[in-house]
């Protein structure tokens, strides 16, 4: 078979089948080699649950449904097998969350995206969307296989096995806003927007409307992790820019800076009415560049009026950071956020990483602040690791704010 263009491998992530292939032959090559540190010598398995629990896609409208358990351990130790918030803001190594994740048994049973009740009975549904972990057993039909599973989206999957059984032994127990909302006959839109507006996390917003916690009650469904997750980052952040579309422009040019799991990111805030451009830069060597021979950059376009050039989840999780920073202090810009990816970013650990990165870099004060683009160009110039000329050149916005200064000092 003819070797993958790396450069369409690191559009595609590993998700979006661009190669036509019907599983993704570097994500395959990697669940081969890597190999969970659990030993699990019988089928019957006690924990507690995180708030966790994945609904693949494979065989839709008939998909596994994942229910993850730490052998072991119970509170807040099981809560941080699955706490993103906590790993970014505690800098979790890469290396650790991959031991982590392979450490949680997947116990899988077959579901009907059309019959969402089916995990309402025994209280399974509700023990993902619980406020504390709840103790739970599942009974095995056999040994699971110590293989963990990736995806650019979701979180890694343990080892996995089909259940026989899933006993929740605990009451789940749950905001009084999310129980609320469960019985509440409103489109899926409107829930989110009403749940996210009244504080609860994002994370718990992705598993209410995967679980078919969410929409008009006839028309509930289960709904594919990978998608439900970029579902809710898209309906949230619309929500938002119809908010911010009224707001006055920032007054200067700003840029924060952060990196995480060896990923580097760069966010530029112009005067403008709120376009978008994400640019990657993906070094060889790293997960999905396997066999570059230079960096290879790849690029989304989004306009004021939220027409994006291609859908890309990564994308979809930092302009949610972005947009919310804006709202909070009022203002709108156009935006150029810079990923970066190194070589030691071996394995996709989901697009969390990039929500929580963008989000805790805006935080902080920004590394410049100025009215003169020039200096943010010269910045990107010293940062970026590949290239310069290379990412300046795919920034529509940056070049566009270079020719109004040149043609300002030029008629000066």
């Amino acid at each position: 078979m003819a070797r993958i263009p790396p450069e369409l491998c690191a559009q595609c992530k590993g998700y979006k089948k661009l190669c036509g292939l019907p599983k993704c032959p570097i994500l395959e090559e990697f669940r081969a080699r890597v190999n969970s540190s659990l030993k699990i010598s019988n089928k019957d398995v006690n924990g507690s649950t995180p708030p966790s629990g994945i609904i693949g896609e494979y065989g839709y409208p008939k998909v596994l449904f994942h229910y993850m358990v730490p052998p072991g351990l119970s509170g807040d130790k099981a809560k941080y097998t699955d706490n993103p918030v906590l790993w970014s803001i505690k800098k979790e190594p890469l290396d650790n969350i991959v031991k982590m994740r392979s450490e949680l048994v997947s116990a899988t049973i077959m579901v009907d995206i059309n019959r969402p009740w089916e995990l309402y009975q025994n209280e399974i549904g509700l023990a993902i969307i619980s406020e504390r972990p709840v103790d739970s057993e599942v009974l095995l039909k056999k040994e699971p296989l110590p293989k963990l599973s990736f995806d650019g989206i979701t979180k890694p999957i343990g080892p996995k096995a089909p259940a026989e059984k899933i006993i929740v032994r605990d009451n789940p127990k749950l905001n009084i806003t999310t129980e609320k909302i469960i019985w509440d006959d409103l489109k899926a839109e409107k829930a989110i927007w009403k749940i996210y507006s009244s504080g609860i996390d994002i994370y718990t917003i992705q598993n209410m409307l995967s679980l078919g916690f969410l929409g008009k009650v006839k028309n509930r469904r289960l709904v594919p992790t990978r998608w439900s997750i970029t579902a809710v980052d898209d309906i949230i952040s619309n929500e938002l820019r119809k908010k911010i579309r009224d707001f006055n422009e920032i007054n200067a040019i700003m840029a924060f800076e952060g990196e995480y799991l060896s990923n580097r990111f760069l966010i530029i805030f112009i005067p403008g009415e709120g376009s978008f451009e994400w640019i990657e830069v993906w070094h060889p060597s790293s997960i999905w560049t396997k066999y570059a021979t230079k960096p290879i950059i790849d690029k989304v376009e989004e306009d004021a009026l939220g027409r994006v050039s291609n859908m890309d989840g990564g994308f979809s999780a930092a302009r949610l950071s972005v947009l919310e920073y804006l709202y909070k202090i009022k203002r709108k810009a156009n935006v150029i956020i810079l990923r970066e990816i190194l070589p030691t970013y071996y394995a996709p650990v989901g697009n969390w990483h990039i929500r929580e990165t963008v989000k805790n870099s805006l935080l902080k004060d920004p590394i410049i602040k100025t009215n003169d683009i020039r200096e943010i160009i010269l910045y990107i110039r010293n940062w970026v690791r590949a290239n310069p000329n290379d990412v300046i050149e795919k920034s529509e916005l940056l070049n566009l704010k270079k020719r109004k200064l040149t043609e300002f000092m030029n008629n000066d």
